[in-house]
């Protein structure tokens, strides 16, 4: 699986370069063949890694190590990827969706003018998205989530000329930093009190001894993770750029706001199932926002008569379920709503 698990960001990144280097030389055929070819070599090898994942109640995390992004005395965060069965699931819903909505952009952008700057994007946006899954530490995580959140105002405000459209874009991102805040302070506070970032070194030492850590510490990293998860994700109360991002194309609302960025918070919560499983508290606090989001955004559905928005809040209601069963402890359950709505939620965009 070394030989090959560096490739699936890595091609992706290569087609950025290549389209957005060349966007004015390159056919617009030799455009998609890069853009969506790229994508579909990623999706070929994550099913090589799918397929040979160690599985089993007992199985250990591959972790693969490239470089050191920081390497002092008190702090050492390395450049490394963290293949389990929690990614490697992500990483099937991320390129292979990703594939599949570059297909479909092939035509529906024929016409624009900037037809390769958006598949260089594209591009851009997948390979930030496979880094936040993929790392092995929350500074990748966290190195993924700012690259999609600046790719979503790069493709949401795509169509730049038109002034609402931008501000639409800015809102994402503006909104999108507020729970970023408490990304970063969240990641302070684990690193004070466990001296590291990775997450199985983290989630090890609460192994060992989980009283050695005190409900106020454990409480305060998680409610800030989930501030960070509710801007990504769309929940209350940073929910209201999501319906004013379908300023964007089409296929962006599809593979940004129903297949990958916005379920990168549910991963967050996922991922760092052994602090919420240590804080119930929490988790019926997210449990309970959840389903107030899922009944809210559903009425806000009844009253919208512009389709893509429609669906747009009916994501917002999606996620909401998604939450609740994240914070009741069902993480599976979570995830088979999440890779469903991947599909079924990027069909519902694509086709209105």
């Amino acid at each position: 699986m070394e030989q090959y698990i560096w490739l699936i960001p890595l091609i992706p990144f290569i087609g950025f370069l290549i389209n957005g280097l060349g966007r004015n030389v390159l056919s617009k055929s030799l455009v998609t063949f890069i853009g969506s070819g790229a994508v579909l070599a990623s999706f070929i090898l994550s099913i090589m890694v799918f397929m040979s994942v160690p599985s089993g109640a007992d199985a250990q995390p591959l972790i693969f190590k490239a470089f050191d992004i920081i390497n002092i005395p008190t702090l050492q965060v390395p450049f490394a990827f963290q293949i389990d069965a929690l990614t490697s699931l992500f990483l099937l819903i991320i390129t292979g969706v990703g594939f599949l909505i570059h297909v479909y952009s092939s035509a529906y952008m024929s016409e624009d003018k900037g037809f390769a700057k958006f598949f260089s994007y594209l591009n851009l946006f997948i390979f930030f998205m496979l880094i936040l899954v993929m790392g092995n530490n929350f500074v990748m995580m966290f190195i993924g989530w700012e690259g999609v959140g600046l790719c979503s105002f790069l493709l949401i405000g795509f169509w730049f000329t038109n002034p609402e459209y931008i501000k639409a874009a800015k809102k994402a991102f503006i909104m999108n930093r507020i729970g970023d805040v408490g990304f970063l302070l969240a990641m302070f506070w684990i690193f004070k009190e466990f001296g590291t970032l990775e997450y199985v070194k983290v989630f090890s030492q609460l192994a060992i001894d989980p009283s050695a850590f005190t409900g106020f510490v454990l409480t305060g990293i998680t409610l800030l993770l989930f501030l960070a998860a509710t801007g990504k994700s769309a929940q209350l109360p940073l929910f209201t750029w999501l319906p004013d991002a379908m300023a964007g194309p089409t296929p962006v609302s599809a593979l940004i706001h129903a297949a990958t960025m916005v379920t990168a918070g549910v991963y967050l919560v996922i991922r760092a199932n052994e602090l919420y499983t240590l804080i119930p508290e929490v988790g019926y606090v997210i449990a309970a926002l959840g389903a107030f989001v899922a009944i809210f955004a559903a009425t806000m559905a009844l009253v919208n008569n512009d389709m893509k928005r429609i669906i747009a809040y009916s994501t917002l209601s999606q996620l909401g379920y998604m939450f609740v069963a994240a914070g009741l402890g069902a993480y599976w359950v979570a995830l088979f709503h999440l890779a469903a709505h991947a599909f079924f939620k990027s069909v519902l965009f694509l086709g209105a």
